[in-house]
């Protein structure tokens, strides 16, 4: 899916009300045309997932970052190099993953003239489960590997489970296999580099578990509770 960038007002609020920004029923066809949640507002442009058509492992983020917003690529900034050399560690081939977010708009707040990250309400990552719903679909992956706790979510159809607690495992929701793990943002900010080595290892480890699972070398692991 191609986009172009569109120039937006810098603004932490919205400036229409809400209820013009925002139609959670609609089924729009495009991104560019999705006013499912009020984050459109704000973005520059919609950032869809990339990747082969076909691919045994999708990767969900939270939400595309600044570089992401601008460029309109998923996973393009310093988060995205940590990611790729993650996968190459890992022994998974980047061409042969999709990589996407479960949420498609940057959510940001103005610090001078820097836009700074802000995590998505609960209601903005169920409004975009449409389009992750579409990917998934169309993908047909074996495995989703979650890039942290709101992709966790996403994927899971569920706001109480934590990421901590199933860190590394894998878990069957219907006929797909969810591999929960860091954000490479996350191993980014940790406060040193004995705190980043680890969450590295963790993100390296799920990578090559995803992958193992993906290729029929670990055995997919039973239905979660409930699903």
């Amino acid at each position: 899916m191609t986009t172009r960038p569109v120039k937006k007002t810098a603004s932490a609020e919205p400036t229409q009300p809400k209820d013009a920004l925002v139609q959670p029923g609609q089924q729009p066809r495009t991104l560019e045309e999705c006013r499912r949640c009020a984050l459109w507002h704000d973005a520059t442009q919609p950032v869809p997932g990339r990747g082969p058509r076909r691919a045994s492992i999708l990767m969900v983020g939270e939400q595309p970052g600044d570089q992401e917003d601008r460029a309109g690529e998923p996973f393009v900034g310093p988060a995205g190099g940590l990611l790729d050399r993650a996968l190459a560690d890992a022994q998974v081939r980047r061409d042969d993953v999709f990589v996407t977010n479960a949420v498609k708009h940057f959510k940001w707040y103005p610090r001078g003239k820097r836009r700074m990250h802000k995590t998505p309400a609960q209601r903005e990552v169920m409004a975009c489960h449409y389009w992750l719903e579409k990917e998934l679909a169309s993908v047909r992956p074996r495995v989703a590997v979650a890039l942290g706790a709101t992709a966790f979510r996403a994927l899971m159809q569920r706001a109480d489970v934590r990421l901590t607690a199933m860190l590394g495992q894998a878990v069957r929701v219907g006929d797909l296999i969810v591999v929960p793990t860091y954000h490479p943002s996350a191993v980014l900010r940790a406060p040193d580099e004995r705190g980043r080595a680890i969450a590295y290892a963790a993100l390296v480890d799920a990578l090559r578990r995803a992958g193992r699972i993906a290729s029929g070398e670990e055995d997919a692991p039973p239905a979660a509770p409930g699903n």
